[in-house]
């Protein structure tokens, strides 16, 4: 046990502190669950470092009080080069010096925190709090990697209480906030929010979850070793007791040197993986600190040299939306110009319309504005008491895309809102045609993001379907107005010799395009969650594009593997009239599907009204009930004439839902539309499916991994479709098989791991012979 502690601490301190891992993680893992079975046999032998506390011990009803054995005192601030002059001057008038050398470090935009040690090992943390008293966080503190459990080396002090900083990284940042969005949970507003918000958790196993580092700065109280002579060899120890220091550090002389490392350090903030708002310059000698001591609550020997104000107030004068690339709706405050950072800010993100709301956002509001690094600014809060009377309108998000007119989407549990323009709005153009030109989908090759940048810049291409037309005057135009732009214009090309084999080759491979197989297009058109796998649903189910664009989401919704959410996505896409238009734009310059065929005969069993009218997403509208509402010989075509439901013996709470959904705009000519489909679909089906139909494979789920000896995955996956099997790209509990090659790797240890049966290339072309067999 107390050899699995040594090396785990050991393996947590090269990863954690030096970021270089010794050994991979699963071995980590390994001798973690080792040492885990060996404490759970002899508790009596658990040692105080051991790494397993790093988990999180159970929550505590408060935090316990703390006296500092030395105040943790707050440092003067300077903001101007003439504060760095004053304050040099003064130390170098206070020791009677001409020069005076300094240990300047970052100061870090976190929390600061007191570690006692004793015998090398950490039995307590303590908050700053008033600088007097703070708060006991040992067992938060514990579940940090970076801070050892236990100092390195064997000489180690009686007692060394080290002063330091506790924050996040900006990645761990982001990491958390997805976490707290994914999870409909409040955000936080910066890093050193998160970093005190999860170091004051009653429950220790949520700060376990936080990703938290530490940085040592400082000595509060030392007994039994020598006290170094001067701060800059204090951190250099620290390094050696293990205790992680940042590596932006430097002695440096004089006020030039001061400033001179401020400007530095100013440069490389951005890059920096953690916030800072400033800089601390320290007398280096102890001894010299001692002699100038304190005044007030702060000491003579150190500053604290700010850095420009990251937040600020200003007046939102107007609240605007930005589109993205794939059409997510972003709100944006208009505000008076104001200076955050050092940086003129006149526009900051809201993030989405539940943010606004929340934050209770209005125009005519003053807000306060935080700008950092590089980030984009963002409205932190409003100043209540500053709202104009009388109060300003609540914010509502447009429910047209000002970019394109596209009525704007916003699903069901999603914070952001879309325009659901897809191929025609300006502001997704780009993205639009990258995607549709992948060679998954339309497979126009040499069409690269560089051609595309290009051709939508000079104006040659506003949709997909202007790919069609685009001629070999239109390409050289193109190529000679972008090598302009980008200073690169070759010298043969200066000499009057124009190279046109790429641009045949690009035209070539667009009039190759103009007949991919129906399920490819579908795929290309870039409907919200509609991949590969769903496309050749609606391909092989519904059989015609001309079908697709008609289907309701009822009907969508009951082909296999196609839920609400993507139903909806498909039937959105097709309601809004620009993308109708842009797909009739590229039928017209020549684009055909291939492989359409009459709708699959299995869809006449999934169209039995009752199921249509579950399906149409009515609140309270459960199969049971729709069956109960269709007996006695009604329709679905009957339901979309009657005003009144409460005479069919419904719940009220359904009869209440069922009229209001009716009076809704659209939604009882929605129900008429289905119904009449459903009627049309049932006339072209036949009465049974054909033997043989569905195939050898069919029912049968097959994932591809690694490298298989004589087919690609496309064609392995061709064969099995052929075969009316599917190929998904994620191994569930529902696969059927793993068809796994060389190389293969993390699929076929979930496979494995699920009990999953696995094949070979040859199983799986004895499987496919079998099937033509029968």
């Amino acid at each position: 046990m107390a050899w699995l502690v040594e090396e785990l601490n050991r393996h947590i301190y090269n990863y954690h502190v030096l970021d270089a891992p010794t050994i991979p993680d699963a071995e980590y893992d390994r001798l973690f669950r080792e040492l885990q079975e060996l404490e759970a046999k002899h508790p009596d032998a658990v040692s105080v470092d051991t790494p397993t506390s790093r988990v999180g011990a159970a929550p505590i009803p408060e935090f316990s009080q703390v006296t500092h054995a030395l105040p943790m005192l707050s440092l003067n601030n300077g903001f101007s080069d003439e504060d760095i002059d004053n304050f040099d001057r003064r130390v170098r008038d206070g020791l009677g010096r001409a020069q005076v050398a300094y240990a300047a470090e970052l100061k870090f935009d976190g929390l600061a925190i007191s570690l006692r040690y004793e015998d090398g090992v950490l039995l307590q943390a303590a908050t700053r709090g008033d600088g007097y008293t703070g708060e006991d966080v040992t067992a938060n503190i514990r579940t940090v990697k970076v801070i050892p459990l236990r100092l390195h080396g064997r000489s180690v002090p009686d007692v060394l209480e080290v002063r330091g900083e506790v924050l996040m990284f900006k990645q761990d940042f982001e990491r958390l906030n997805q976490r707290q969005r994914d999870a409909g949970q409040r955000e936080f507003a910066n890093p050193r929010n998160a970093a005190a918000g999860s170091l004051r958790q009653l429950d220790a196993r949520v700060t376990a979850q936080r990703s938290l580092r530490f940085f040592a700065y400082g000595i509060g109280v030392l007994e039994g070793a020598d006290m170094p002579q001067s701060h800059s060899a204090v951190l250099d120890w620290f390094e050696q007791l293990g205790l992680p220091v940042s590596k932006e550090r430097a002695v440096v002389n004089g006020c030039e040197g001061l400033l001179g490392y401020y400007r530095a350090i100013g440069e490389k903030r951005k890059s920096l993986p953690y916030e800072i708002d400033g800089v601390v310059y320290k007398v280096n000698s102890l001894a010299d600190q001692a002699r100038l001591g304190f005044v007030s609550r702060a000491p003579r020997f150190a500053l604290a040299h700010k850095f420009p104000a990251e937040e600020a107030l200003t007046l939102v004068q107007a609240i605007d939306v930005q589109v993205g690339r794939t059409g997510a709706i972003t709100p944006v405050a208009r505000l008076v110009p104001v200076s955050v950072g050092g940086v003129t800010v006149t526009n900051a993100t809201l993030h989405n319309e539940d943010e606004v709301r929340r934050k209770d956002v209005r125009v005519g509001d003053t807000v306060v504005v935080r700008r950092a690094g590089d980030v984009i600014p963002e409205v932190l809060s409003v100043v209540l008491e500053r709202r104009p009377h009388p109060a300003p309108a609540v914010y509502a998000l447009p429910k047209a895309c000002p970019v394109c007119g596209s009525h704007v989407v916003r699903e069901e549990g999603e914070a952001v809102a879309r325009c659901s323009g897809g191929l025609t709005c300006a502001a997704q153009r780009k993205e639009a045609i990258r995607h549709f030109a992948g060679r998954r989908m339309m497979d126009i090759e040499g069409l690269g993001d560089r051609y595309i940048d290009s051709l939508v810049e000079c104006e040659l291409i506003h949709g997909v379907a202007d790919l069609y037309r685009l001629t070999l005057d239109d390409l050289l135009a193109m190529k000679r107005a972008a090598d302009e732009r980008d200073g690169t214009t070759p010298e043969t090309v200066k000499q009057g010799k124009i190279a046109t084999k790429w641009a045949d080759n690009l035209l070539a491979a667009i009039e190759a395009s103009k007949r991919p197989p129906l399920e490819r297009l579908l795929f290309a058109l870039g409907i919200r969650h509609v991949g590969e796998s769903t496309a050749k649903t609606l391909a092989d189910w519904l059989g015609s594009l001309a079908l697709v664009r008609r289907a309701p989401a009822a009907l969508l919704r009951v082909l296999p593997d196609i839920g609400g959410t993507v139903a909806e996505a498909i039937a959105d896409f097709f309601a809004e009239p620009k993308n109708q238009q842009a797909l009739d734009a590229l039928l017209e310059a020549g684009v055909e599907p291939q492989g359409e065929h009459p709708p699959k005969a299995q869809l006449r069993e999934r169209l039995d009204e009752v199921t249509l009218l579950a399906a149409l997403d009515i609140p309270k509208m459960t199969e049971p009930r729709a069956r109960q509402l269709l007996q006695d010989g009604r329709t679905l075509d009957d339901l979309a004439h009657l005003k009144i439901f409460s005479v069919f013996g419904l719940p009220d709470a359904l009869v209440e839902s069922l009229e209001l959904w009716m009076a809704t705009p659209g939604k009882r000519q929605l129900l008429q539309a289905t119904a009449g489909l459903r009627r049309e679909l049932l006339a072209q089906l036949p009465l049974q499916a054909a033997a043989g139909d569905e195939g050898p494979l069919a029912g049968k789920t097959f994932v591809l991994t690694g490298t298989l000896p004589t087919l690609s995955r496309d064609e392995a996956g061709a064969m099995i479709e052929a075969a009316g099997g599917k190929v998904s790209g994620s191994v569930s509990k529902k696969t059927s098989f793993v068809v796994a090659g060389a190389e293969a790797g993390s699929k076929l240890a979930k496979a494995e791991q699920l009990g999953v049966p696995v094949l070979d290339e040859d199983a799986l072309r004895a499987m496919l012979a079998q099937g033509e067999e029968q």
